[in-house]
């Protein structure tokens, strides 16, 4: 894994309610994220919560620190940090 790639995992307890994501494996969130929104379109099923990938339901791991990010919000909801001068 690159230190820059924000990966994710399923949770088992979670798994039946996404169907064709194997619990416990790591991969890029984008690509999870990708599968879910397709699955989404194609049942017209809506996400639950305001995130596509509910935290409770996905373990993740990697991707820039908030060092490296100079402030930037990742997501409309986080808290905004104004950079060290």
């Amino acid at each position: 894994m690159q230190g820059n790639v924000r990966e994710a995992r399923l949770r088992p307890e979670f798994a039946s309610l996404y169907p064709g994501l194997e619990p416990n494996v790591w991969l890029p969130a984008t690509t999870i994220g990708q599968k879910l929104l397709l699955w989404h379109l194609a049942t017209a099923a809506t996400p639950q919560g305001e995130r596509l990938m509910a935290e409770e339901h996905f373990e993740f791991r990697g991707g820039r620190g908030a060092e490296n990010r100079n402030g930037a919000r990742t997501r409309a909801s986080d808290q905004y940090r104004v950079p060290d001068q």
